[in-house]
Formats: C-alpha cells, sequence, structure tokens
C-alpha cells in the first residue's frame, strides 16, 4: 500500500469521525443527470455525495468539479484531492457533491490530450455542472439559494463556462450557483467570450503556472462585468500548489505556456495552507458557515 493510499484513508477515516452521526463513514454514491445527452439519451454522472453531519435544516452544498486527470486516484478511489475539501467543508455545515465527468464519455484523463482534440469539451461539462446543480437543488435539506461551485484547472475552466451568463443556457438555466471558486483555471476562452458572472467568483491563482498562467485570468477579472471577479495570486508558486506531491515536470502534457516542452506541477505548503483559509474565508463572507 502506498503512502498516499494510507494518507487518503487517515483523511477518510478523520472525515468518518468529524462526521458524528452521519450514516456512512463513506460518501454515499448516486447518479447525476447531466443536461448533455450522448446517443439519444441523458449522461448520467457517477457522484458521491458528502452530507455534512449536524448541519442546520436547510444547508448550503457546494459541487467539487475535478480537472483533467479525473476524480480518482491510481487505485481508482475518489482522489485525496476530493475527499479533504469535502471534509473541509462538511465542518462548515456544507453538502458536498463530487461529479465525475469522465467515465460516462469513456475517458479515464484529458491531461494528455492536445486542447482543441479533446474528446470532453468544457461544452460537456459545463452542461454536467448545470445538470448537477439542478440536482443538489432538489435534494432534501439543501438551501437552494446558497449553492456554489469549486474546480481545479479543468475544472476550474468548468466553474467560469458555468458562471458565465454570456452562455445562453447559462443565463436560461432554473437553478444557478450564489458563489463560485476557481483554482488555477484556464481563463482565455471565457475572457475571448467576454465573463458575465452570475454569482461572486473567487480565483486562486499561482504566480510561476506555466500550464494555465494567471495573466489571462487576471486580465479577465478586470474586463468582466461586475461582480467583478477576485484575484489572488501566490508568487513563484506552479499548478497544483494546493496538493501534497513534489513540484515535478510533465513531459506528457502537450498544452500550456510552452507546447511541447511540458508543465510543471507540484504542491507549496504555505500556498497550500493560505489557499484553504482564503477559501473557508470566502465561504463564510458568502454566508456558508455554520
Amino acid at each position: 500500500m502506498t503512502a498516499a493510499h494510507c494518507w487518503r484513508r487517515a483523511i477518510v477515516a478523520a472525515w468518518a469521525i468529524a462526521q458524528i452521526g452521519a450514516a456512512s463513514a463513506e460518501p454515499a454514491k448516486v447518479e447525476v443527470d447531466s443536461l448533455d445527452q450522448a446517443q439519444g439519451g441523458v449522461v448520467r454522472l457517477p457522484g458521491y455525495w458528502f452530507p455534512a453531519a449536524g448541519a442546520k435544516p436547510i444547508a448550503p452544498a457546494m459541487l467539487l468539479l475535478h480537472g483533467c486527470s479525473g476524480p480518482y486516484d491510481r487505485s481508482g478511489q475518489l482522489g485525496l484531492r476530493m475527499v479533504e475539501y469535502a471534509a473541509l467543508l462538511n465542518a462548515e455545515g456544507v453538502h458536498v457533491l463530487v461529479t465525475d465527468s469522465f467515465t460516462p464519455r469513456g475517458e479515464r484523463e484529458i491531461c494528455t490530450q492536445k486542447t482543441g482534440t479533446r474528446k470532453v469539451t468544457q461544452l460537456n461539462r459545463r452542461r454536467d455542472a448545470l445538470g448537477a446543480l439542478q440536482w443538489l437543488a432538489a435534494q432534501p435539506g439543501v438551501d437552494v439559494a446558497r449553492l456554489g461551485l469549486l474546480g481545479w484547472s479543468n475544472g476550474g475552466s468548468n466553474v467560469l463556462a458555468a458562471t458565465n451568463s454570456a452562455h445562453a443556457e447559462v443565463r436560461r438555466a432554473p437553478v444557478k450557483p450564489a458563489f463560485a471558486v476557481a483554482f488555477y483555471p484556464g481563463c482565455e476562452d471565457e475572457r475571448r467570450r467576454g465573463y458575465q458572472p452570475v454569482a461572486p467568483l473567487l480565483m486562486l491563482l499561482g504566480g510561476a503556472d506555466d500550464w494555465t498562467p494567471p495573466q489571462p485570468c487576471e486580465a479577465m477579472a478586470v474586463e468582466s462585468a461586475v461582480p467583478r471577479p477576485e484575484v489572488v495570486l501566490y508568487p513563484g508558486v506552479y499548478h497544483g500548489f494546493d496538493g501534497t506531491s513534489r513540484l515535478q515536470v510533465l513531459a506528457n502534457v502537450p498544452n500550456g505556456v510552452n507546447p511541447g516542452q511540458g508543465v510543471h506541477m507540484g504542491g507549496d505548503a504555505s500556498a497550500r495552507v493560505a489557499s484553504r483559509t482564503r477559501l473557508l474565508e470566502f465561504v463564510r463572507q458568502m454566508g456558508l458557515g455554520r
């Protein structure tokens, strides 16, 4: 058993202890209907529902949107990042849903696929997020007025796409998020489209990120319609700064600032703590804390 797997088990155990009175130490496995269709039928997303034990009778909820590597670790279990953030938010009295956009479409990851050739697009993922928001709104005990999105990298781009009312289906959506958070998203597409946010957005960016560089996101925030996104930049840190992996070059990633030369990815202890602190401050500012 790897150290990472042992650590994941420890996190799950900690989450279980924190959730005294919860029915199960593991999240409930659910199916979530996307607004997307394939072969004439609705795309059904595997989901993982982390209800917050001891939450208020009507409590907020957040949808967690995975990056290009998908929501799972190498053993096929829900990844450490998702489990950790679910625990962090559950402790604030926030219910959490994690969805999987890749498995129903026959993909495990899209990090190694060149942008423009990916089989799972932001159109697909935007419809997944909008469908998942409707799923959350239908759950007993969930406050439809306090739904949030939280995503990383490709999932962060998903946050932008699902909160930009320049998209007609976002503008017409019967359920919209009340707030959103994106870690190191790619911002070029939504900046080009013209970002018209339906809710307050917090972006947490790495100053040295050469995979999804911060400059387009900073520019998008300045050019955005109101409410203009809040940008927090952590100087000198790379993509994945909120994780625990060592800094490395991913040579098999064809995208980024220097296509064909790989990208840097790795955690930074200071930025990890600071970004989580800012995330929780933002959640509380949005009126979501216990």
